[in-house]
């Protein structure tokens, strides 16, 4: 995705107030919801039959192997993935919808950031779309640990210092629904858990999260998660319930567990 899609994304209008109260339009409403949501690519299909539904100010973790469907979900939902069939709902809005630009931000697997620019000018720019100020850049930059390179061309950075980049553009917009393709991708033990801490943070002031990972691990920092394997949605449970539904306190165990149930069913 270029930076001019991903603006479309993260934008906000500077007249529009930057905090998370509901709108008449998005009171009581689910964050997402899918119904019946099919999504093929010619004659393959990618995802068969997902219904369920996002919470608001939540955590939600998208979990599966690769190939499972995780970014084709994702893509539905930010309205940049045609639906075969069924429906996706965001924030009371069918998925796309013009008016949805200003209150939903997505973060790729690839960095979409101006390579010529440096770190700042890059989140300084994403942030401008929204009235963010110089401190809340420095924030940005500092959340996802890239301060000493501040003022480095994002051409002259590492891929996983890239991918932080795109995070930190992200987190400058504060949407009201953030969805992030893998974002701890490549990123040491600290920084990661300093990023699900500042994404539980966000979560508490009212900002609706979906996570995508492969790694089951991340499952504890999720207040929900959703169990894909090959276009399927397994469930949809707590990291607790999971845990009881798949006998083990090991997140993968308990994944892999429900993963051969479903396979001895059909």
């Amino acid at each position: 995705m270029s930076p001019e899609v991903l603006v479309s994304h993260l934008a906000r209008d500077k007249t529009k107030p930057r905090g998370h109260a509901a709108s008449p339009a998005t009171a009581g409403t689910a964050a997402v919801e899918a119904v019946a949501l099919h999504i093929s690519r010619g004659r393959t299909r990618i995802l068969r039959g997902l219904d369920f539904s996002i919470g608001n100010g939540r955590i939600t973790g998208l979990l599966g192997p690769s190939g499972s469907g995780k970014t084709t979900l994702m893509r539905g939902i930010v309205g940049v993935q045609k639906i075969t069939s069924g429906s996706i709902s965001v924030l009371g809005q069918p998925a796309g919808a013009p008016s949805l630009r200003h209150d939903v931000g997505y973060v790729t697997q690839s960095p979409s950031v101006y390579p010529d620019l440096s770190v700042e000018a890059n989140v300084r720019y994403f942030g401008a779309m929204h009235g963010a100020t110089a401190a809340d850049t420095a924030e940005a930059i500092a959340a996802v640990g890239l301060e000493e390179f501040a003022r480095q061309k994002t051409a002259d950075l590492s891929g996983g210092q890239s991918s932080r980049v795109s995070l930190a553009c992200a987190l400058v917009s504060r949407p009201k629904l953030l969805v992030l393709d893998e974002p701890t991708v490549g990123l040491d033990p600290v920084l990661r858990a300093e990023l699900w801490e500042r994404f539980a943070a966000m979560a508490e002031a009212g900002t609706t999260l979906l996570v995508s990972s492969h790694v089951m691990e991340e499952a504890s920092h999720c207040s929900s998660l959703l169990l894909l394997r090959d276009g399927l949605l397994l469930a949809q449970l707590s990291p607790a319930e999971l845990a009881e539904r798949g006998r083990s306190n090991d997140l993968e165990r308990a994944f892999l567990h429900i993963i051969q149930e479903g396979l001895a069913a059909q």
